[in-house]
């Protein structure tokens, strides 16, 4: 990442994952995750669903919908928070092509 300053103030541009920023090892897994959670958090909201109620829905307990609408996905696994969206009235689609570089990448796109 290139440093650059603007009137004294350092900063560094992103990579566009911010858990890669950090320094975290699973930050593509992590950044996937999260954009599933906002998308969730969302929908619940949108829906004026209560917690016990987005929960029943999702096949999750209201204390894992707390967490999650708090930002903690930590007890979630990617195909469980995909399985929620399922429930909430979401199709997913998973597109496969050939990488550009040697080690390909997990982007998430929300339409």
């Amino acid at each position: 990442m290139a440093k650059r300053a603007a009137s004294g103030i350092k900063f560094e541009r992103s990579s566009g994952n911010v858990f890669r920023d950090l320094g975290l090892a699973d930050a593509d897994e992590l950044k996937i995750k999260s954009g599933l959670a906002i998308e969730i958090t969302r929908t619940v909201r949108r829906l004026g669903l209560t917690q016990q109620e987005a929960g029943q829905k999702m096949g999750i307990s209201q204390a894992k919908v707390s967490g999650l609408m708090r930002g903690d996905f930590s007890n979630l696994s990617e195909s469980k928070l995909m399985e929620c969206l399922n429930r909430l009235g979401y199709d997913i689609e998973i597109k496969l092509k050939p990488a550009r570089k040697a080690v390909g990448q997990r982007t998430l796109a929300v339409a």
